[in-house]
């Protein structure tokens, strides 16, 4: 019947996705039911079923608004109080403050978060950052002793892809950094100091990137000003040989989808990311040298090691320091950590964080392994890179992950059964939380 047709716009940008969306959607709805549209002026009226899949920026949300029970969405419109590292952190103070008990104290470092354009005015931008000075005063005194030091990492709270990621263990560490991403001065040829670009945010405000486009890991500080600094969580978990990629760093890729206002499933599948060099501590003498300290492919040599992006569950089931149950306890972890941020969000971040009853969303979230085996949660991505699963065994993940997506997702809101049964999707879909929002 025409009233049950779902006239879908997929259109995702990214070559890697594509297919895969395509190929999901045609494996679950009859070809009498499924309508592939090229633009939305082809649906023949505002009463039939829509499927928006498409990048943040292209999503019609007027009709999204207009249309909350026929019209669905791949994203939300607001989620800054995730997605945004500094926004993060206040996430996670705010829902601390009123449960002090919650798993996250255990699972996300705290952060200090401060604005600042300038280097000049890094001083006045850590009057209060209290546990960045008196961790500089052990540190002297560490130091002065021959004893290991405590290190920080300092993010950008709006770049993306590992961009600007620094290690400081003292203030004028910290201050260097800072000097070296100052702007070029006024008077300088702009022909040969282009250092940003223009792109849209993914909550919809075009702004600068802070990116350098001469191929290098710097930024611009007066186009970000946003930084959050977190202890750096030393040691990591390593694998032991004769692992191909025993003494690598590495952290989770874990694939969150989350669905109306709110359920949120975490995708059982996970993938480890791995460094292109062997961990050491971080020193003085390279504090940026950070190739053994971050596993993001993006600041990997091109192309990344063929052993740079594996399955976590192709990891050794036993580990000499942990249990023979290391992976299920790590899952655990990340189930649970995962709950926590999302209802934080939802209820003390409303402003930031705006679920949408027509809406559902893929997050990629980031866990790194301490050598304990406890799994702190790192960042939150929105529209997360599929590409970096590569083939094989990863791209085999990510088409499980889109099945799930809309046998989860997407079919239960048009009110349709999926034909056929596979063996990932909906039973790898593991949800952790179901809120009512009232937003229905």
């Amino acid at each position: 019947m025409a009233s049950d047709r779902i006239y879908a716009l997929v259109d995702y940008e990214d070559t890697y996705v594509q297919p895969l969306l395509l190929e999901a959607l045609k494996k679950s709805l009859p070809p009498e039911i499924l309508i592939l549209i090229s633009d939305l002026s082809e649906v023949p009226t505002p009463e039939c079923k829509v499927l928006q899949w498409r990048q943040y920026e292209s999503i019609e949300w007027d009709i999204l608004a207009e249309c909350p029970s026929t019209c669905l969405a791949n994203s939300y419109m607001i989620r800054k109080a995730l997605i945004r590292k500094h926004y993060l952190t206040n996430t996670v103070s705010h829902w601390l403050s009123k449960h002090p008990n919650s798993s996250l104290k255990k699972h996300v470092k705290p952060s200090v978060d401060f604005e600042v354009d300038y280097a000049e005015f890094l001083d006045d931008a850590l009057v209060e950052a209290y546990e960045l000075r008196e961790s500089w005063e052990r540190n002297a005194a560490a130091e002065a002793a021959g004893k290991p030091l405590e290190w920080w990492i300092l993010k950008p709270g709006m770049s993306e892809r590992g961009q600007g990621i620094r290690l400081f263990s003292s203030e004028q560490e910290l201050t260097e950094i800072f000097k070296a991403w100052d702007s070029p001065s006024d008077d300088e040829d702009e022909d040969d100091n282009e250092a940003t670009s223009r792109t849209s945010s993914p909550d919809g405000l075009d702004e600068f990137d802070g990116k350098s486009n001469t191929g290098s890991n710097d930024i611009i500080t007066s186009h970000l000003r946003h930084f959050i600094a977190q202890p750096y969580i030393h040691p990591p978990l390593l694998l032991p040989s004769p692992h191909p990629n025993a003494n690598l760093k590495f952290h989770i890729r874990t694939y969150v989808l989350t669905v109306g206002a709110l359920k949120v499933f975490v995708y059982r599948p996970m993938l480890a990311l791995f460094a292109s060099t062997s961990y050491a501590p971080p020193t003085c003498s390279a504090p940026n040298d950070l190739t053994a300290h971050l596993t993001n492919t993006c600041l990997q040599p091109s192309p990344p090691p063929p052993t740079s992006v594996q399955l976590f569950d192709s990891l050794p089931a036993s580990l000499p320091s942990l249990p023979s149950t290391w992976k299920d306890d790590v899952f655990t972890q990340i189930c649970d950590t995962t709950a926590q941020i999302f209802e934080a969000a939802a209820r003390t971040q409303s402003v930031h964080f705006q679920t949408l009853p027509n809406s559902f969303e893929v997050f990629g979230l980031d866990f790194l392994v301490d050598a304990e085996g406890c799994a702190w949660l790192l960042e939150v991505n929105a529209f997360p890179d599929f590409g970096q699963s590569g083939s094989g065994q990863g791209q085999e993940l990510v088409e499980g992950l889109i099945d799930g997506v809309v046998r989860v997702g997407v079919l239960p809101f048009f009110g349709v059964d999926a034909r056929g049964e596979r063996k990932s999707g909906r039973d790898t879909m593991v949800q952790v939380l179901d809120l009512d929002l009232g937003r229905w």
